[in-house]
């Protein structure tokens, strides 16, 4: 528990000013006149100063007579450590330090970042920053940061990396247009944490929707685990920055190419059950309908509007994000269109036409709201001649007080609609200036319902050979090498548990020719080397040979090219392979280990056109049952898996079979950074699958 970084009974200053154009004055004027003086006790920290702010300063921690739960830091960098050992000695257990000039101003800064880390574990301190904007709880009430004023009270806990978009965040909220109940800016993140929060926060009775803004998750499988505990009790929206790829290493599999840090992040949000918002308006509009509104028991939302085309944008918003148009029963319907004007529509969506007054739409919002077919409802009005805004806004908001619905309003306009939306924003009911917008909202609400359905994953383990995979990885590092190709990775594969094809390595074509005849004809040829991990790209493929003499040509052809175009290549021969039974669909299983998150498992479509096309899907690792039936219908083309044109459906069975030993073998061993199966050869239902061909890429330590 964090108890003391928002509940403190004590707070020092350090660093407390007289002059207000400095931080130090800030940050206590805030702790004065946010309220938390008259609770709590505040010690400036100032050995230059009797007194700050009508408070009695004090030359040190040290020199304050009575314990201290809370120190705020706000002095230069170089001064900082020294200090914070004071508060170490004081005995006290949370400090925030706000003071810029480490991690983020090179290495001498990430130096003295490291020494404050060393310090507060010596004295188990709990730190939040450096280089942050501090920590606001509206309830306590307490603002211990340098922000321009505090915030209204609301449902919403915001923790941010950023400090600058922390202010604007701020100041939004000063405006209006949202409630928080914490807000803490993270900082550089020395100690406390994104998933700290989420510890802390699960249970503040104070927080129905926990919000994030972040530029990374350095404790990536740390923080799933964490969040999909979390959102079981109240909502996680999320927005991430940074992540496109960069390219800050060669990778040699399809799966490298194709895996980043937002194939990454997507999934492990996915599957910790964490709302991603795709922009900060997104970001407000979901947490707006999530913290204000009831939940949403269902994807069944009605529209009631004073315009036609307003109306037709909603339908088509709802339709786009997953969610249908509730059908009211005849009843309702037969009432609609008894008491509203001719040209009225009772269907959903509901116009009541533009001249229509509040008790229209209260009449018309009544029955809609009760009707048992009706999971949410969106207000669309538009200001014409004859609206009543004002008193229109007081009827959704008498309507929202007896039903436990969700209401979303879409008062559009911006002049003439202001005092309807401030009416509505005051009784809790958001406002959206555009139909799109507002479905989005609902598609946050359905989604969230949907991850508070979600059963608890199960997670399988197989019985494998370990000491046979352990063994190999063993020998390719004991001879200097990092990858492993195909001739080598048939004892891995088949320790897992996967099928492969009859293989052997030939030296010379002689011997290759004595192997497909032993194997049977037709066979397939390729060139066995460590070095060459895309044989395609050198001719390094022969499938369907079917005579001793076509065996022979392609060996001593394939061998020369390979020499030709890469003398520097050690070659071992060629491999000779048995085809695979016809009527299969090549498939991809991969994984790329991701630096926050750990191994990233692929599934796509797979051959030589992976990388074009690129219809692939991820999860983050350990992979549960549900999480590999999830990625099958995820894919562009998963009407492939179900056959099309007469095709008989595949062996999906076979496929999540085969994602989870991988992801086993993956676990098994982190020494593994790439992995490809390309293609897993996947035949109709009941017949399995053939892993035909792996490429393997260990870590360099």
């Amino acid at each position: 528990m964090l108890d003391e970084f928002f509940e403190p009974a004590s707070v020092a200053v350090i660093g407390a000013s007289t002059n207000p154009a400095k931080l130090g004055y800030a940050v206590l004027n805030n702790l004065v006149e946010g309220g938390y003086s008259k609770k709590g006790k505040v010690y400036p920290i100032n050995p230059k100063a009797d007194s700050i702010i009508g408070l009695k300063a004090y030359p040190s921690v040290l020199d304050v007579p009575e314990s201290i739960d809370l120190a705020v830091i706000v002095i230069p960098y170089l001064y900082v450590p020294p200090v914070l050992e004071q508060c170490g000695k004081k005995g006290i257990p949370a400090v925030i330090v706000i003071s810029a000039g480490f991690r983020e101003a090179g290495m001498e800064g990430l130096e003295r970042e490291l020494e404050l880390i060393d310090i507060a574990k010596r004295y188990g301190i709990r730190l939040i920053g450096p280089n942050c904007l501090g920590v606001i709880d509206t309830y306590t009430p307490m603002n211990a940061s340098f922000s321009a004023g505090t915030p209204p009270s609301g449902p919403m806990a915001f923790m941010s990396q950023s400090g600058a978009l922390g202010t604007a965040i701020l100041d939004w909220a000063e405006a209006g247009r949202l409630g928080l109940a914490k807000f803490v800016s993270l900082g550089n993140k020395a100690d406390v944490s994104e998933i700290d929060m989420l510890k802390a926060w699960v249970d503040d009775d104070h927080t129905k929707v926990i919000l994030i803004y972040s530029e990374g998750l350095p404790n990536g499988e740390e923080f799933v685990k964490v969040a999909r505990q979390v959102v079981r009790k109240k909502p996680v929206v999320a927005i991430k920055s940074g992540v496109t790829q960069s390219g800050s290493r060669a990778v040699s599999s399809h799966t490298g190419s194709l895996a980043g840090s937002e194939q990454a992040y997507k999934a492990a949000f996915l599957q910790a059950g964490v709302i991603r918002a795709d922009s900060m308006q997104n970001l407000f509009d979901y947490a707006l309908a999530l913290g204000y509104q009831p939940p949403l028991k269902g994807n069944r939302i009605a529209i009631v509007t004073n315009a036609g085309g307003p109306s037709i944008l909603a339908t088509d918003a709802l339709e786009r994000s997953g969610l249908s148009m509730a059908r009211f029963n005849v009843e309702n319907v037969q009432t609609l269109e008894k008491n509203l004007p001719d040209a009225a529509s009772a269907a959903n969506p509901v116009d009541v036409l533009g001249d229509a007054l509040a008790d229209r739409y209260q009449f018309a919002l009544e029955t809609v709201v009760n009707d048992p077919n009706v999971d949410g409802l969106m207000v669309v009005l538009t200001p014409q001649a004859m609206t009543e805004i004002e008193k229109t806004a007081k009827v959704v908001c008498k309507v929202a007080d007896k039903t436990d619905k969700p209401i979303l309003g879409c008062f559009m306009g911006e002049a003439q609609v202001q005092k309807g939306i401030d009416i509505l924003m005051k009784h809790g009911i958001p406002n959206y200036p555009f139909p799109e917008r507002a479905g989005l909202a609902f598609k946050a609400m359905a989604t969230y319902r949907e991850i508070r359905g979600r059963p608890e994953p199960k997670y399988v383990s197989f019985d494998v050979n370990h000491k046979v995979v352990s063994e190999q990885l063993k020998k390719i590092r004991s001879e200097g090498r990092l990858s492993i190709g195909d001739a080598e990775s048939r004892d891995i594969l088949k320790a897992y548990g996967l099928r492969i094809p009859i293989s052997k390595l030939a030296e010379t074509p002689e011997q290759a020719v004595e192997y497909a005849n032993e194997i049977g004809f037709p066979v397939v040829l390729k060139i066995a080397s460590p070095d060459i991990l895309h044989k395609t790209d050198v001719g390094g493929v022969k499938v369907g040979l079917q005579t001793p003499q076509d065996v022979q040509d392609a060996f001593e052809l394939m061998t020369y090219r390979a020499q030709r175009y890469l003398p520097e290549a050690r070659l071992w021969g060629c491999q000779v392979q048995e085809m695979a039974p016809r009527g299969g669909l090549e498939v991809l299983v991969g994984m790329n280990r991701d630096p926050q998150f750990g191994p990233l498992i692929t599934f796509g479509l797979g051959g030589i056109y992976v990388e074009v096309l690129k219809d692939v899907t991820f999860r983050v690792s350990p992979l549960s049952v549900q999480d590999a039936e999830e990625m099958l219908n995820e894919i562009r083309a998963y009407a492939l898996l179900d056959g099309v044109r007469g095709q008989p459906a595949v062996d999906k069975q076979a496929i999540i079979d085969t994602l989870l030993r991988i992801n086993q073998l993956v676990l098994d061993f982190p020494e593994i950074t790439e992995l490809d199966i390309n293609p897993l050869i996947v035949y109709p239902q009941g017949q399995g699958a053939i892993a035909i061909d792996m490429r393997l890429i260990l870590s360099r330590k």
